[in-house]
């Protein structure tokens, strides 16, 4: 669902008002953060879709290094996940299935947590993702309310993917660039996010289905502060600009764009495919971190692949700012 539509629906709900919820929907972070003791806080979230690749083993690393990225945005510990899969039995091999659920286990074990179980349907569409629970200590998390003017923006691993992937299922791209494209989709973002703790980080986000200037616009709103993107710094995935030329554009690229329309002030000399890939919708990709602008360079010295792509200044008259 769009950000759009989503922030109506969950706007005609009313608030939560429990002390013990450290963060809920209202700053649209990536994970519901609950307050067990002083030093103990619970990370939930859950996440699901249909196969972005083929093969079904990669599809459940994907699914679910998407999944568990939410609980790394909130600078929390995956502890446990439990699938959630729907498939169409009868019309599919049951192969195929059980490799999505071992790519999701394989991937789960890789970040150190424990799959303890699922859920399953009957649907004509094959989706499946992880509900994870992680630890987090509560003076230590991260959310998108809290980013501070002066702050530098980092981001963890190139844009594009959502562009890359409607030219897989074309026929469209090469099989390296596909590789490429997988290996960082099913990379997890772990490391990332332990460094954003060790150097002082008090906001994060993972870019997935909003693009990156809909999380940055999550952000900039749950701060009250603009968020500045330049654009020429943003790391884009190989192929993603020639792509976009043959007309590989996902279904969601529409609905984040008109979404982000009137909160973005554009400079004239970004041109029209960059800004397509700013709003393209993400699968499991990086963290966008706000950090101290002392502990930026340590940072992209610590995580392979960040770049810095910006920053954080008061609040103007846009939340987003793309020069």
């Amino acid at each position: 669902m769009g950000p759009g539509d989503l922030s109506r629906v969950l706007g005609a709900l009313p608030l939560i008002a429990d002390p013990r919820l450290l963060v809920g929907r209202e700053t649209f972070d990536d994970a519901g953060v609950f307050a067990l003791s002083e030093e103990l806080a619970l990370v939930q979230t859950v996440d699901f879709f249909a196969p972005i690749v083929d093969d079904p083993y990669l599809f459940g690393q994907v699914a679910a290094a998407n999944a568990l990225s939410d609980v790394y945005a909130m600078g929390g510990e995956p502890l446990t996940a439990m699938s959630v899969a729907a498939f169409p039995t009868g019309k599919l091999p049951l192969e195929v299935l059980t490799e999505i659920l071992r790519g999701g286990q394989d991937k789960v074990h890789e970040a150190g947590a424990v799959l303890v179980g699922g859920h399953t349907v009957v649907d004509d569409e094959v989706k499946f993702g992880l509900a994870v629970t992680g630890r987090v200590h509560p003076a230590r998390v991260l959310s998108n309310a809290g980013a501070r003017a002066g702050d530098r923006l980092l981001l963890t691993k190139p844009i594009g993917n959502g562009v890359l992937a409607t030219a897989v299922k074309r026929d469209d791209l090469s099989p390296a660039l596909e590789r490429t494209m997988i290996g960082y989709m099913t990379a997890l973002n772990r490391d990332a996010a332990q460094a954003a703790v060790a150097l002082g980080a008090r906001c994060a986000t993972d870019v997935t289905g909003f693009g990156l200037l809909g999380h940055a616009s999550h952000i900039a709103r749950a701060s009250a502060v603009t968020l500045a993107i330049a654009a020429a710094r943003v790391p884009l995935l190989d192929g993603a600009l020639d792509a976009l030329a043959r007309g590989n554009v996902p279904g969601g690229a529409s609905r984040n764009a008109d979404y982000l329309a009137p909160l973005t002030e554009w400079s004239a000399h970004v041109l029209e495919p960059l800004r397509a890939l700013l709003v393209d919708p993400q699968t499991s990709g990086g963290l966008l971190v706000a950090l101290p602008p002392d502990a930026a360079a340590a940072f992209v010295a610590r995580v392979p692949g960040a770049a810095d792509v910006g920053d954080v200044r008061p609040r103007g008259s846009s939340l987003l700012v793309v020069e």
